[in-house]
């Protein structure tokens, strides 16, 4: 009864036919993060120039992978209402407390009708704490994590995360590392991922990174 009740859970799962890939690492003073571009369900490609990151302060970022509907609606939702509290409270909320607003909304919806099966990775840089990354998945299980991935590429990245990751690396090693493991996916997985998007938040801010201009 078990195993027909997994199966009958994979079969249902809207991240069956979702081909995405997000990671995302801690180095010295900065996180970087990447995602890919496509937009696809089963064997259709819709679009190669979606952008899947949003940015929830000056330095913080939401990087969402899932269904595109959900992503967009909850994305729009949790930037919104995170820019009232600013409005409110005077000052952003910290990468923690932004993550873990994140989770609670999660966590909420997966007890309504509408559960939002998004998958997180939120990233960002504070005065105090420095920079940190969060892994948040769509059953609203939440940990701060050095680097984490989502989607059908962690299944071939995380090992070589495992064995190039080390701490306090410079923002050229890391690069390095996101090289390699956008390479792995490029091999090993049987849909064709050509174009990312990479962005570091550190203490001046959200910038995008060119990986061609970093070669």
């Amino acid at each position: 009864v078990l195993l027909l009740f997994i199966e009958k859970q994979k079969l249902f799962s809207p991240f069956k036919d979702a081909m995405d890939f997000s990671i995302g690492l801690v180095g010295d003073g900065f996180v970087i993060t990447a995602a890919d571009m496509a937009c696809a369900r089963s064997v259709v490609k819709m679009k190669s120039d979606l952008d899947k990151m949003i940015s929830l302060s000056s330095k913080c970022l939401l990087v969402r992978t899932g269904p595109v509907g959900d992503c967009n609606n909850f994305g729009d939702y949790i930037q919104a209402n995170l820019k009232l509290q600013e409005f409110q409270n005077g000052f952003p909320s910290s990468t923690r407390g932004t993550a873990n607003y994140v989770r609670k909304q999660l966590a909420n919806s997966l007890r309504s009708r509408g559960a939002y099966q998004v998958n997180c990775l939120v990233a960002g840089f504070d005065d105090v704490d420095g920079p940190s990354l969060f892994f948040i998945d769509h059953l609203a299980a939440m940990v701060q994590s050095p680097y984490a991935a989502h989607g059908y590429g962690s299944f071939f990245t995380l090992a070589t995360l495992d064995r190039h990751f080390k701490e306090g690396m410079t923002e050229t090693e890391a690069i390095d590392v996101l090289k390699k493991c956008f390479q792995e996916v490029q091999t090993r997985f049987v849909m064709s991922m050509d174009s990312f998007v990479v962005r570091i938040v550190d203490a001046n801010g959200i910038r995008e990174v060119s990986m061609t201009d970093s070669e």
